[in-house]
Order: structure tokens, then C-alpha cells, then sequence
């Protein structure tokens, strides 16, 4: 199965919503479609971001990554209930390395 990453930077929080509920929010939602490898928080350029490792069932190459550049955008959809984002990137493990999809 090939291995996925999907990086969304976080510019703030939704009135009402705790810091927590932000990764809760997008790892419930690629739940639902993939299984969830890790999840993490990193500051970068004094911007939250969030990561999250997925993987896609087989298929034709094309088709794998079309499915996580959708999967992607809902779990971005999913976050934007809870909090404001920014850039949204999608990355591919091929040979040791990530490489934008």
C-alpha cells in the first residue's frame, strides 16, 4: 500500500473550539476512508501545521494519488469547521523520500 502525507497549516481557531479538536477533527475524518499511521504538530515559521501519514489502497498510480488529493481536501474540509487553515500539501513516499503529489 502506498504511504501518503498530507501537511495543513493552522492560522487559528474557531471561536468556541480547543486547540485539541483541530487534530481530532482531521484524523476522524481520513479515518473514515484510510488507515491513520501517525499525526503530528509542528511549528513551522511560526505557523501551526499538522501532519498526518495515511495510506491509500492499491491501484493504478494516477488513481492512488487522485484519491489522496481528495482525501486530503475533506480532511482540510473537516478541519475548517473548527479552525481557519492555510496551504494544504499532499506528499507521496517513493524510495525513501516524500515528493509533492
Amino acid at each position: 500500500m502506498p504511504s501518503f502525507q498530507t501537511k495543513l497549516k493552522i492560522t487559528g481557531l474557531k471561536p468556541g473550539n480547543a486547540p485539541e479538536s483541530v487534530m481530532a477533527a482531521a484524523v476522524e475524518a481520513l479515518e473514515t476512508r484510510h488507515h491513520v499511521e501517525s499525526n503530528q504538530l509542528d511549528i513551522v515559521g511560526g505557523v501551526p501545521q499538522i501532519s498526518l501519514r495515511f495510506t491509500v489502497g492499491d491501484r493504478d498510480y494516477s488513481g492512488e494519488n487522485d484519491e489522496a488529493r481528495t482525501s486530503a481536501a475533506m480532511m482540510r474540509d473537516a478541519v475548517e469547521r473548527v479552525a481557519v487553515t492555510g496551504s494544504l500539501y499532499v506528499l507521496r513516499r517513493s524510495r525513501g523520500r516524500w515528493s509533492p503529489v
